[in-house]
C-alpha cells in the first residue's frame, strides 16, 4: 500500500524553523547540499519518515508530503482519471529516484515518489 515517505517544509527563516521543530519534536537537521537549492537541510525525525527544510521559494508555499508508489506513470493516470491535476510530471532525482507533483480535487498539493531501480 502506498504510504508517506518524505515531507518538505518551506520556511521564511530556516534557522527559526529548525529551532521550532527541534524544540517541539526533537527533530535534528543537517546540511543537505544539493545543486538545485541553497539553504537546504535534511530533517531526521528518528522514525522511518524523513524530510527536508529549505528557504520558501514563493509566497504561500506550504508543506508537502510525498507518497511512495511503485509506478509514477500509473499513479499520474489515476490522478487525472479521478479529477486531480498533474502539476509537474515524472522528474528524475539523480541517483535516488523520481518525483511528481499533483493536486487533488480540493486543490491540495501532494508529491509522488518512485525509487530508482
Amino acid at each position: 500500500m502506498p504510504s508517506v515517505t518524505w515531507f518538505e517544509i518551506p520556511a521564511d527563516d530556516t534557522g527559526r524553523a529548525k529551532a521550532f521543530y527541534r524544540d517541539l519534536f526533537g527533530w535534528e537537521t543537517t546540511p543537505f547540499p544539493v545543486p538545485f537549492k541553497d539553504d537546504f537541510w535534511m530533517v531526521s525525525t528518528g522514525g522511518g519518515i524523513g524530510g527536508d527544510l529549505f528557504g520558501r521559494e514563493y509566497a504561500g508555499q506550504q508543506m508537502m508530503l510525498y507518497i511512495d508508489v511503485p509506478s509514477i506513470e500509473e499513479c499520474l493516470e489515476r490522478v487525472t482519471a479521478l479529477g486531480g491535476l498533474v502539476v509537474a510530471g515524472k522528474t528524475p532525482v539523480p541517483g535516488m529516484g523520481y518525483l511528481a507533483v499533483c493536486e487533488d480535487t480540493e486543490k491540495n498539493r501532494f508529491g509522488l515518489w518512485e525509487n530508482a531501480p
